[in-house]
């Protein structure tokens, strides 16, 4: 294999990682969210109740998820700079 397409391999690994990340966080809201908000199943229409309840479920989610995100993000920042303090010394 050329380094070309070992690049190119690792790219594709990191693409599908990431893919199957964003499916799994979907699968977890459309499922949390569903289970709190779906009440009624005698009608083939959504209430306005269930509609609201699964627009803020999904909105706090998100949220959340990027809250977590960015501190996670914040601390491997923390954590490089004290690698790197390290390392120099």
């Amino acid at each position: 294999m050329t380094s070309e397409a070992i690049d190119a391999a690792k790219i594709e690994a990191e693409q599908i990682k990431s893919f199957r990340d964003f499916l799994f966080s979907y699968n977890k809201l459309s499922e949390l969210c569903f289970v709190d908000c779906v009440w009624d199943f005698t009608s083939r229409t959504i209430k306005d109740q269930e509609n609201s309840c699964a627009v803020n479920c999904a909105e706090k989610f998100l949220k959340a998820n990027q809250r977590i995100s960015q501190r996670f993000q914040e601390f491997q920042v923390l954590s490089n700079e004290n690698a790197l303090a390290m390392a120099k010394k």
